[in-house]
């Protein structure tokens, strides 16, 4: 579904990704592992067209054909289902909860199609519907990422860009954040590419992970074989383990 191709990214003057090669398949969970600084939120962005691609080639493969990411805008990128959810969970803090799920679906003219999947948002995080004319910026950090997650849903995502989704969260919150990931990928087929600083809690939920280091893919498998490897249970792992 999605299938990156020596992509290649500069910010500044400095080459930030190094001819990085994935691929992620429909109905997919991809953790992408790696220390700070080595280019995982770049390639967030460069997928859902907020940085430009230097060279290579990105692609999201649709039922009405292949579209080009790097000649992509990036509100064609949602429209064909690419959606991200980034990292800080960048709520609008004075809009209500309600204002918040409905620009996820800005797109969608159908009113009762939205009023349904708002009843979805809900239904997913009942804490959402009991607070739904508060503003945003009133919620906790845990009930921010529900807003987050439940305002990218709203787009009807095929596949979903999350980056770092457990940042700043108590365990408990954190805990239910992925159990609900791991409900929509297995009710939904919504294929998934997450950056996670708690790489163990990533890999466990991942059919595959890749493992970055300065800009580049330096392991890949799936995401039981990574956990098992004591190459990557040490470099990446032991602060989560």
């Amino acid at each position: 579904m999605l299938r990156l191709e020596e992509l290649q990214v500069v910010r500044g003057r400095t080459r930030v990704l190094h001819g990085l090669t994935l691929e992620l398949g429909a109905g997919e969970i991809a953790a992408l592992v790696g220390a700070n600084g080595a280019g995982k939120t770049t390639t967030l962005m460069a997928l859902s067209g907020l940085l430009p691609i230097a060279c290579g080639r990105a692609t999201l493969e649709l039922e009405s054909g292949t579209l080009d990411v790097a000649r992509s805008t990036p509100a064609a990128l949602v429209a064909g289902g690419l959606i991200h959810c980034p990292e800080g969970r960048q709520v609008f803090a004075r809009l209500t909860i309600e204002e918040n799920l409905r620009l996820g679906a800005y797109l969608n003219r159908d009113e009762a199609e939205v009023r349904r999947l708002l009843g979805e948002a809900y239904a997913l995080f009942p804490v959402l519907g009991e607070r739904r004319g508060l503003n945003a910026g009133g919620l906790s950090g845990g009930e921010q990422m529900m807003l987050a997650v439940a305002r990218a849903l709203m787009a009807q995502p095929k596949v979903l860009l999350l980056d770092e989704p457990s940042l700043g969260l108590a365990p408990q919150i954190t805990e239910r954040i992925f159990d609900t990931l791991v409900e929509l990928n297995r009710e939904r087929g919504v294929a998934m590419l997450i950056v996670e600083q708690n790489a163990m809690l990533a890999l466990e939920i991942a059919h595959k992970g890749f493992v970055m280091e300065e800009g580049r893919i330096v392991m890949s498998g799936t995401g039981r074989a990574l956990l098992e490897d004591a190459g990557v249970v040490q470099a990446y792992l032991g602060a989560s383990a």
